[in-house]
């Protein structure tokens, strides 16, 4: 059964082109995620058309007409106070570690070098629980990094700024704690020490401000945009596919 839009036709060609930007379990999954996709832009396009919104191109003249329909009003001091005081949690600036490694590199795709490396870093693990002293000397020997000349040393760094398998290992430690398995990473495997850190501290309100601000702009954008096509779906003759609409105006 053909898709139509206010009698206007969603050829299946232009269906089996749209899949490949909609991964889904199964085919016919993908399919329907596209189906619903063109159903839509084609919704948008039809109403810009009506309004006379124009553009130099179909993805100006949808943005042209979103700006036009879907207005969300700014957040006040008032709205980013009170979520910030709802989510203090997520407002703290990066935990800080200051770690030391040993890096037995080996590429990514060459499963021979890898098997050796997590088996040399074992193998030093194994040399440090007998002899916790010698990190560093056994870092300027063995390991593949530059933080080797500084025996393994990798000085303060904060979360993000490691590679995530990596900090997630870091997380995981206890202050003076060696990590007791190779740490696996794209660069190969890592003898893993952790020195100290030092937790995120809370962030004042005045420095997250804008960062709320954008996102509740955001989340209500967003929240407006889906009320717009309700609105539009419930207007709308569509064959072929069933959306749920609505009748109410779109609310701000």
């Amino acid at each position: 059964m053909s898709i139509t839009v206010n009698h206007r036709e969603i050829p299946d060609p232009a269906i089996d082109a749209e899949v490949q930007y909609h991964p889904a379990p199964s085919l016919a999954e993908a399919r329907s995620e596209a189906a619903l996709a063109l159903v839509i832009r084609e919704l948008l396009l039809q109403e810009a058309e009506r309004l006379g919104v124009g553009g130099a191109d179909e993805a100006e003249v949808l943005s042209n007409l979103l700006a036009r329909e879907v207005r969300v009003p700014k957040a006040d001091d008032t709205a980013c106070r009170t979520y910030y005081e709802r989510n203090r949690p997520l407002f703290t600036s990066p935990a800080l570690y200051e770690a030391s490694h040993i890096l037995l590199a080996a590429a990514p795709e060459s499963t021979v070098a890898r098997a050796e490396a997590h088996d040399r870093a074992a193998a030093l693990i194994a040399q440090l629980g007998r002899h916790p002293e010698r990190f560093a000397d056994l870092a300027r020997t063995h390991s593949q990094c530059e933080s080797a000349a500084q025996g393994g040393a990798l000085g303060q760094v904060s979360a993000g700024e490691t590679v995530p398998e990596f900090e997630t290992f870091l997380a995981a430690l206890e202050p003076g704690q060696l990590c007791p398995v190779p740490v696996p990473t794209r660069y190969g495997y890592h003898v893993l020490r952790l020195d100290a850190r030092d937790a995120g501290k809370p962030l004042p309100f005045e420095a997250v401000r804008e960062q709320i601000a954008r996102f509740l702009e955001d989340a209500a954008w967003r929240t407006a945009v889906r009320q717009y096509l309700q609105i539009l779906v419930g207007r709308a003759e569509i064959g072929g596919l069933t959306l749920a609409g609505a009748a109410s105006p779109l609310v701000q």
